[in-house]
């Protein structure tokens, strides 16, 4: 099964220095509210320089940031603080809560940073960070993972049943994803213009699937995504700790 979710139909909140658009929208009553499984929230983030997210919560998640263009300057109440530079992904484990901001680093430059929510597997972890480049090249040669739960290649660890790649494709470049039995996969077009077999897919578009053997995805040119294996969701806490 195939569920859609074309980049305008996201939610859209524009402001003077910050424009984002939530693929899982706050509006209790909208389609995809809850996320897809695992997958809480996929927000992408466009800040002006210097501009910022305000101190916020979140408890039992793990939030993997992805800094596609500048720099993305983060502090948080544990006394953390550090730098996101384009082209490093970082997981952070909110556990038994972390309030936290985030500031575009550059005062010349905007930054483009997208936002993975995932419910962790088990409530009140420890907090904790962990950050890593992938580079464009190893990106190039076909799904890079860059998260899950037992670091495999070298990817992020994260406390979900979860596999995260990224991927940056040339025209016509292939690349087939096989699914396991009881798995799903949600993959979101950071840029470009691709084809799910009949589905033209372009800049900011998502879709979810279910019951499928495989994502089977051609470039049409030049194309960045990610995409999720998701397990079975297994019982863990409440929904809480979205991404703002």
């Amino acid at each position: 099964m195939i569920t859609l979710r074309r980049a305008k139909e996201r939610e859209h909140d524009r402001r003077r220095k910050r424009e984002v658009w939530l693929t899982f929208p706050s509006d209790l009553a909208a389609p995809l509210n809850g996320g897809f499984g695992a997958l809480e929230t996929l927000n992408e983030d466009r800040l002006a320089p210097g501009a910022g997210v305000p101190r916020h919560a979140h408890h039992d998640a793990e939030i993997v940031t992805y800094a596609c263009e500048g720099a993305l300057a983060y502090e948080d109440s544990m006394g953390c603080s550090g730098v996101i530079q384009a082209g490093e992904f970082q997981r952070m484990t909110a556990g038994s809560g972390i309030r936290h901001n985030e500031t575009n680093a550059s005062r010349i430059d905007w930054a483009h940073v997208f936002q993975i929510g995932l419910r962790s597997w088990q409530a009140g972890l420890e907090p904790g960070y962990e950050q890593k480049r992938f580079s464009a090249a190893e990106r190039r040669d076909g799904l890079c993972i860059v998260a899950s739960p037992d670091a495999r290649r070298g990817s992020l660890r994260i406390h979900q049943d979860a596999l995260i790649y990224s991927a940056m494709l040339d025209p016509g470049q292939h690349v087939v994803h096989e699914l396991a039995q009881g798995r799903s996969a949600w993959l979101h077009l950071v840029q470009g213009e691709a084809a799910l077999g009949d589905i033209v897919l372009t800049t900011g578009d998502g879709v979810g699937l279910t019951a499928e053997r495989a994502v089977s995805l051609t470039a049409r040119e030049e194309t960045e995504i990610l995409l999720l294996d998701l397990g079975v969701e297994l019982p863990g806490p409440s929904k809480d700790g979205r991404v703002s």
